[in-house]
């Protein structure tokens, strides 16, 4: 990637620069000894064209086509939505190639610490909060004011106070739909960043608690408390008596070292714009292998955002079995859309074209950097929680609310997210935000925890991942708190699919 203060060139073989800064007509770019001259204005994020590119041929962005142009392109035209089309259509047959050059095993060192709290099936918290599970959305009011009084009365130095989620489902949902639900909050409560948990129940729902407990599962009956509201004549004295009894349990554990290899992070882009590609998502994917070669794991979701990449995901599959589990994850969500006679390339958003993404390819291209070099380890359902070590993937869409709600629920105590365009959205657990640009560290210091922009400024990759993983391990052990939780931009969304009744 060569960068100076203007553009940079991603790939040797790209036939567009990606502008640093608003170009007008007429202004001069030059690299090395090439330059050229803007035939029009071009917004910063956005693309310009190298060479001369001819109707039908391809647009070549990170080495890769992107798309393919509309029309006629000339040294220094603007390069965007007007005169590029997506190459994708359809469903693709794939076969298993796995790359040899791919890092399958990450080079192991002596492995940092954080301090976490051990909880007794041996997941590891970042955080030791009680939080309240509604099963259905009729109550999201009664666990608002329950948290309110909560976070009034029990206060400790290891304890992080309450939180509750709310969403408008559990109620008059049937199949798969309600399945969803039920997996979700049931992993929201198995969550180790969660000490204790109140389950607070309508008592007419379809989600009613006595269901609702098969989803769960085992749990400690000393951690998880239960409470249906119809059956309490004072719900609020029920409920901050179950609160006591569970702050006790919580507030049990201390924090103590623990090796980064216990950490589970999820990996999230929203609002991405033209150098989410360049900057944050590399970022992401240096810090993913970093955390990988230590043990740890990291999870990607956003099925459709991966749409016109994923053979770099399969590539790097561990084994011939997870290779086909990545083509049933493709193809699978190109049904889902298919079913709801819904175009399967619908994307990007108009809030990625106008930040300079022009095609789902350039996105999705962007998107999986997020991942690294590491291997493809797993690959799981919606609404499940991970597995084994390394790098997972996920089912589930590419709404940002829905997706760190998977993410966090499969077991992420931490989810990082890269933005160029901006958002104050956070999931149930710490959500850092990532900028892929400095101008928006510096308009949105409420939202945005770490520049990532700087890579194309004056720091090098190998130091932006120094400082961020240290950050991370910051956030991790409680010293640095993230936005989202300074603000209380807490919340949760769940996949629907199905009938309402």
């Amino acid at each position: 990637m060569t960068v100076n203060q203007s553009i940079i060139q991603i790939h040797a073989s790209d036939n567009v620069w990606i502008t640093l800064k608003d170009v007008e007509h007429g202004e001069h770019l030059q690299k090395e000894s090439f330059t050229i001259a803007a035939q029009e204005p071009v917004r910063r994020g956005h693309k310009i064209a190298i060479k001369p590119i001819k109707k039908g041929e391809n647009i070549i962005k990170y080495g890769f086509p992107i798309g393919h142009a509309t029309e006629d392109i000339a040294v220094g035209d603007f390069v965007h939505s007007h005169n590029v089309k997506t190459n994708l259509e359809g469903e693709l047959n794939y076969s298993y190639k796995p790359n040899e050059k791919i890092l399958t095993d990450p080079p192991k060192k002596d492995t940092p610490t954080f301090l976490g709290y051990k909880r007794e099936n041996g997941d590891v918290g970042v955080r030791n909060e009680l939080w309240l599970i509604n099963t259905v959305g009729c109550i999201n009011k009664v666990a608002e004011n329950l948290a309110k009084m909560g976070n009034n009365v029990l206060k400790a130095p290891n304890f992080d106070g309450v939180q509750y989620f709310s969403h408008p489902y559990g109620c008059s949902q049937l199949g798969d739909d309600l399945e969803y639900t039920q997996k979700i909050l049931a992993n929201l409560i198995h969550h180790p960043n969660a000490g204790a948990v109140v389950v607070l129940g309508l008592g007419c729902e379809n989600n009613y608690i006595d269901l609702f407990k098969e989803a769960i599962g085992e749990y400690n009956p000393n951690r998880v408390k239960f409470m249906s509201v119809q059956a309490e004549e004072d719900e609020m004295e029920k409920g901050l008596e179950l609160m006591t009894e569970a702050f006790e349990y919580a507030t049990s554990f201390e924090r103590e070292e623990v090796p980064v290899s216990a950490l589970r992070i999820g990996l999230k882009c929203g609002g991405s714009d033209g150098l989410s590609g360049i900057t944050a998502n590399p970022l992401l994917g240096s810090f993913s292998d970093r955390l990988i070669g230590y043990g740890g794991s990291t999870a990607l979701t956003e099925v459709p955002e991966m749409f016109g990449a994923e053979t770099i995901l399969m590539e790097r599959a561990k084994d011939e079995a997870t290779f086909n589990d990545i083509v049933h994850l493709i193809n699978d969500f190109k049904h889902y859309f298919i079913k709801y006679d819904q175009p399967v390339y619908e994307n990007p958003s108009p809030g990625n074209k106008e930040g300079g993404i022009t095609t789902l390819e350039e996105k999705s291209l962007g998107c999986v950097q997020k991942g690294g070099f590491s291997t493809v380890q797993d690959v799981i359902e919606y609404g499940t929680r991970i597995k084994n070590n390394g790098l997972t993937l996920i089912q589930g869409p590419g709404n940002d609310l829905v997706s760190v709600t998977a993410l966090a629920t499969s077991g992420c105590q931490i989810v990082i997210f890269t933005t160029g365009r901006g958002t104050p959205f956070g999931g149930p657990t710490p959500t850092v935000k990532v900028s892929t640009n400095t101008p928006l560290s510096e308009k949105k210091k409420n939202w945005i925890d770490f520049n990532a922009g700087k890579l194309v400024e004056d720091v090098s990759m190998e130091q932006m991942t120094d400082n961020f993983f240290d950050y991370i391990v910051d956030v991790a052990s409680g010293k640095k708190l993230t936005n989202n939780e300074v603000f209380g931009f807490k919340e949760i969304a769940i996949f629907k699919d199905g009938v309402t009744m």
